[in-house]
């Protein structure tokens, strides 16, 4: 069950079909654009520590957007044939004469050269077939995925396991009746797994551009080591604590940057955080989206959208100052700006989205030491106000009068107990990126990952979620006690606001979402404040 290559310039060649069949058959008033992509995807899943499916697909689809006589319509195919591509382009023509007028129709994508990748440097101004494209993951075999989960149940040392091995490759064509022309592809690979000791879990997930770069028993013994720092767990009180966020935490707050923030048309109908030229972050936050690759890494995405606009490194926030959102076509000429390359199937209905999001790290050894203590009353301030405003928003949000007290007035875990820490174990619970801002605080929360997010506001996108695969209280520096899952109930932009910042590791790390062709670079992250509004147990 192999995945087949396409042939090079196949899409190219299907979507100049297309348009001559437009131009043959509604005249050359007709604006047209057509989008022929071919996705390969394979699984390969195990539970229980077995691999129990291995599944694959292949399709080549075809999407063409008319737009005639004021109206605009859109209909896609996976028959690619004459007798399919015939029909259609008669089944759009019948849709966009009864369609309703559309008077912000914002015209078609002229003929623009690709951008090159910083990277790599493309085939040229109108193929992007190279961008740093990995034919061995593109081709990967079951028996080359199957050796990363084996590697990764190995690793955990007979604790049991559960997760995936993915591998993607796209290949894509876009034509239109103004001249545009381009072509590009790309690869993707995924492994997320978790190791579970009686109810505890630990996890460890990765994406790149290579299958050979992801190793499972790196992965394996991760998820081990965090399952079994994760063993009698203690029950804190809610309230406000500082934190380190691991990467895989953090991946969840750029993907709610990405949908609701940086996002064009909400930020058009003016329900995103976002203020173009405010300093809204804390001067050490720096964020990107990167589809055409950096540092090494393969290009992660194709290099233009569905519009045909050519896609580059977009800085949506440069040293706490937000300065760009994500625009397709059509929210950009609501806007009267340009657009940036993110138009998607679905862009029309839920706004142009950023998919390779990168919080930049911090330059290694210059992680900023804790606040002194005038910043931590400012800060402290500052969490008071916040909690007041998400009150008012969520009956969740609200705190109860232990909150008001500072966790480092709680009793210590470490002296409740003689029964040694996590940070016995010599692997530990704290990924290797997330260890110097550990080492940096006196007392608050080491959190590996969130789930279950919700957003409770979306114009300061308060979000509310459970802690996931491991929580650890932190005391001087050290991991002391496994902690049980929590909710919470937090702005994340607030989260990152100015001064709130007290680290940003020097490492990014590549993580996939759920969906293939979306992941995001993310470091570890030192907070001053997160909003723990409750205990999971109830």
């Amino acid at each position: 069950m192999s995945i087949d290559i396409a042939r090079t310039g196949a899409e190219l060649e299907l979507a100049a079909r297309v348009i001559e069949l437009v131009r043959a058959a509604a005249g050359p008033a007709a604006a047209a654009e057509v989008m022929v992509q071919h996705d390969a995807q394979a699984l390969t899943r195990f539970a229980n520590s077995a691999i129990h499916q291995n599944v694959a697909e292949a399709t080549t689809s075809v999407r063409l957007r008319l737009h005639l006589d004021g109206r605009t319509a859109s209909a896609s195919t996976t028959l690619t044939g004459p007798d399919g591509l015939h029909t259609l382009v008669e089944r759009t023509i019948a849709a966009v004469r009864v369609s309703p007028a559309d008077p912000t129709w914002p015209g078609l994508t002229a003929p623009t050269p690709l951008h090159h990748s910083a990277g790599y440097h493309g085939s040229g101004p109108r193929s992007g077939l190279d961008f740093g494209f990995d034919e061995a993951t593109a081709r990967a075999t079951p028996a080359e995925r199957a050796e990363r989960v084996r590697d990764f149940v190995r690793a955990a040392d007979g604790l049991e396991t559960a997760g995936f091995c993915r591998t993607v490759y796209t290949s894509a064509a876009f034509a239109n009746t103004a001249g545009q022309a381009v072509e590009g592809r790309t690869a993707d690979a995924a492994m997320d797994g978790i190791a579970r000791l009686d109810g505890s879990d630990g996890v460890a997930r990765l994406a790149a551009g290579r299958l050979a770069d992801l190793d499972g028993s790196v992965l394996g013994a991760r998820a081990a080591a965090k399952a079994r720092a994760g063993q009698r767990p203690v029950e804190l009180p809610p309230g406000r604590y500082e934190v380190v966020l691991e990467p895989t935490a953090v991946a969840d707050i750029l993907g709610n940057f990405a949908y609701f923030g940086f996002n064009g048309k909400t930020f058009a109908q003016k329900q995103s955080f976002a203020d173009l030229g405010v300093e809204q972050f804390d001067p050490s936050v720096t964020i990107v989206d990167d589809p055409l690759g950096s540092r090494g890494e393969p290009a992660p995405g194709l290099p233009f959208d569905v519009e045909g606009t050519p896609r580059q490194s977009l800085v949506l926030v440069r040293d706490g100052v937000t300065k760009a959102v994500a625009h397709d076509r059509r929210s950009a000429a609501e806007v009267g700006t340009q657009s940036t390359g993110h138009a998607s199937e679905s862009s029309s209905t839920w706004g142009p989205m950023t998919t390779h999001l990168r919080l930049e790290a911090s330059p290694p050894g210059t992680t900023p030491l804790p606040a002194p203590a005038s910043s931590q009353t400012q800060s402290q301030a500052s969490s008071q106000s916040s909690s007041q405003t998400q009150s008012q928003t969520s009956s969740r949000a609200q705190t109860s009068p232990r909150a008001q007290t500072s966790p480092r007035a709680q009793t210590s875990p470490r002296a409740q107990t003689s029964t040694p820490g996590p940070a016995t174990d010599p692997a530990g619970p704290t990924a290797e990126s997330a260890r110097p801002l550990v080492a940096r605080m006196e007392r608050g929360l080491l959190i590996t990952d969130f789930w279950y997010t919700r957003v409770l506001d979306q114009k300061s996108l308060i979000i509310t979620g459970l802690t996931r695969n491991g929580v650890w209280l932190v005391e001087d520096g050290e991991v002391t006690a496994a902690v049980s899952n929590m909710r919470f109930t937090q702005s994340y932009p607030q989260a990152l606001g100015i001064g709130a910042v007290r680290g940003i590791g020097s490492e990014t790390v590549l993580l996939p979402d759920n969906f293939p062709g979306i992941r995001f670079a993310a470091p570890a992250l030192h907070l001053a404040s997160w909003n723990l509004t409750g205990n999971a147990s109830g």
